[in-house]
């Protein structure tokens, strides 16, 4: 005879339903607090510990940068000693020289028009620049007849039109692309500024117009100066989002810029592979990129790396946040701030690397700071589980040290890309003034006159004075250094 089985307690059923209510809600808990934590961190975020830029910390919400503890280096803020300086030189050839002499009379009566000359008591000089007008002139062809019964007629400048038509001249047309590229001046504002300096306004369309001109007139130069850059052996590349062409707000294109001290390459594409492959890094073999860590950059071969430190100190400084008590982030950030002063005396020394000596003390203390983060922010279980931001920096100081410290080891390579930085942020002060460029291919003649200038004034030249000579047919071209 089976024994009955008991009935069931009606409280294990209540326990089995909170059990799994529980579990159900710590499961929440848990999603909530990542949320939470994503949330935080996202609102930290500002130009100190992140790659954002300056003019979005005083957004709503966002927590401005702390100030930086600056070393003990005994130097007073602005212009140092030795610097250069700039100030209103003295002419001894001025263009125009204008005598002044007293009006009036004299205490005693006597008109000062008749006194005694005494000679120049004093001289100022006055830089002005002059209002102009527009001024028309009209270039009359005249044909001749020879003896032999052939005419000849006289040939027009290269900046007129038709016979019989009206045109813009050659610094008018200069001037508007100068506005537009280089001081980001929207092509209706362009419009009104040159008819605010000439009396006749040229129409929003002509004006726009002169962007497709100029970048065929600096084609060539262009592709000297990407050939260049292939060349140069050191490159700071970058890259950032800016809005092009019609369609949402959210709709954006990649503005690429590959550089040096001397050359400006631009490329309008996106963040996929297929862009950088457009550009120049298929064939920088052999030569040293210096990047954000952004991994597009480690896909082509032969190909040496310098991340940006610029960005790893950022880095460190949104670790330091994170984790308030350990000591590692500033000894880290300590240690390569001071290998990097290192370099520069180096450079300025005239020596090629740095020598090994000098470097050592703080190359230790980079390297402890690395190995006891590593011990204190653990990994993340699982193969394929997303690591937090302070242990994949970690991994990376410790991974790919060399690729972060080799402008220790070859001085001409730069420790930051703040080169390829500086010549992206004209893009973001157009995007701030003028909201989107209307068009890829406007967008694209834009940069192309952009990278043309900004080589140009690298070299010492004038932005205008390039874009002018590029419009007239004699391009500036950029100097191809000798072999080594």
């Amino acid at each position: 005879m089976t024994e009955s089985l008991l009935p069931e307690d009606p409280r294990d059923a209540l326990i089995r339903g909170l059990s799994a209510q529980v579990a159900e809600l710590t499961s929440l808990v848990e999603e909530l607090r990542e949320q939470l934590d994503a949330a935080r961190r996202s609102a930290s975020r500002n130009s100190g510990n992140s790659s954002m830029p300056p003019s979005a910390d005083d957004l709503p919400g966002r927590k401005a940068p702390g100030q930086r503890k600056r070393g003990g280096s005994g130097k007073r803020p602005g212009k140092q000693p030795g610097a250069p300086g700039a100030h209103l030189a003295w002419r001894d050839d001025p263009d125009d020289t204008r005598a002044l002499f007293p009006a009036g009379s004299c205490g005693c009566g006597r008109e000062l028009a008749d006194a005694a000359d005494l000679g120049v008591s004093g001289s100022r000089q006055v830089i002005e620049v002059p209002l102009a007008a527009a001024k028309v002139v009209q270039y009359d062809s005249h044909a001749v007849a020879c003896a032999c019964g052939r005419v000849h007629e006289a040939a027009p400048p290269a900046d007129t039109g038709e016979a019989g038509t009206v045109t813009w001249g050659l610094n008018a047309r200069a001037l508007a692309v100068f506005l537009m590229v280089i001081h980001h001046v929207p092509v209706g504002r362009c419009a009104a500024i040159l008819e605010s300096l000439s009396g006749i306004r040229p129409s929003d369309g002509f004006v726009h117009a002169l962007l497709a001109r100029a970048a065929r007139a600096v084609r060539w130069a262009n592709t000297l100066i990407r050939a260049l850059v292939i060349t140069a052996g050191v490159v700071c590349a970058d890259e950032t989002p800016i809005r092009v062409g019609p369609g949402p707000k959210t709709r954006k294109r990649y503005l690429l810029v590959a550089c040096t001290n001397l050359l400006t390459c631009y490329f309008l594409g996106d963040r996929s592979l297929a862009s950088f492959d457009g550009f120049v890094f298929p064939d920088l073999s052999g030569s040293v990129t210096v990047h954000d860590r952004y991994q597009n950059y480690d896909a082509f071969g032969g190909v040496a790396h310098q991340l940006c430190c610029a960005h790893v100190l950022r880095d460190l400084a949104d670790c330091a946040e994170e984790y308030p008590d350990a000591v590692w982030p500033g000894q880290a950030a300590d240690a390569l701030r001071a290998l990097i002063h290192a370099a520069n005396q180096a450079r300025e020394a005239g020596l090629d690397d740095v020598p090994g000596e000098q470097a050592a003390a703080d190359l230790r203390l980079f390297r402890s700071a690395v190995l006891v983060g590593l011990q204190e922010v653990r990994r993340v279980p699982g193969a394929r589980a997303r690591q937090k931001p302070g242990r994949a920096l970690l991994e990376c100081l410790r991974d790919r040290e060399a690729d972060v410290l080799r402008f220790l080891s070859d001085l001409r390579i730069p420790p930051t890309s703040n080169q390829a930085e500086r010549d992206l942020r004209p893009a973001k002060t157009t995007q701030k003034i003028s909201g989107r460029l209307r068009s890829e291919k406007a967008a694209r003649d834009r940069y192309a006159v952009r990278g043309y200038a900004s080589t140009a004034v690298k070299h010492g030249c004038d932005a205008l004075t390039a874009i002018r000579d590029a419009l007239a047919g004699s391009a500036w071209m950029p100097p191809v250094p000798e072999a080594a």
